[in-house]
C-alpha cells in the first residue's frame, strides 16, 4: 500500500474527517448496497472499487499502533477528564 492508494480509498468512501472503524464500516455498507450490481444504480466496477477501498482501509486501521498514554486517552475521550473515575 502506498499513500496514493490510501488517499484514493479515503476518497472512494467519502471520508472527510476522523472516523472510527465502526463508522467506516457503516459507510462501506451504505455504498456497497447502493452500488451492488442488482440495485438500480448498481455497477459491478464501482461495487468492486468500494470493496477494495474498504479492505485497504481496514488493513491500515488493523495495523495502526495505538498509544496508551494519558494524553492520547484524553484526546480520544475528552469527556473523561478524570479518567481514573470514569468507570464508576
Amino acid at each position: 500500500m502506498d499513500y496514493e492508494e490510501f488517499e484514493k480509498a479515503v476518497d472512494t468512501l467519502g471520508i472527510l474527517s476522523r472516523l472510527s472503524k465502526k463508522d467506516v464500516k457503516e459507510k462501506y455498507l451504505k455504498l456497497s448496497k447502493r452500488y451492488h450490481p442488482d440495485m438500480p444504480e448498481g455497477s459491478a466496477e464501482k461495487f468492486l472499487e468500494v470493496k477494495e477501498a474498504y479492505d485497504l482501509l481496514c488493513k491500515y486501521m488493523d495495523s495502526y499502533c495505538f498509544s496508551f498514554d494519558k494524553e492520547e486517552f484524553i484526546k480520544q475521550f475528552p469527556s473523561f477528564t478524570n479518567y481514573k473515575n470514569w468507570n464508576r
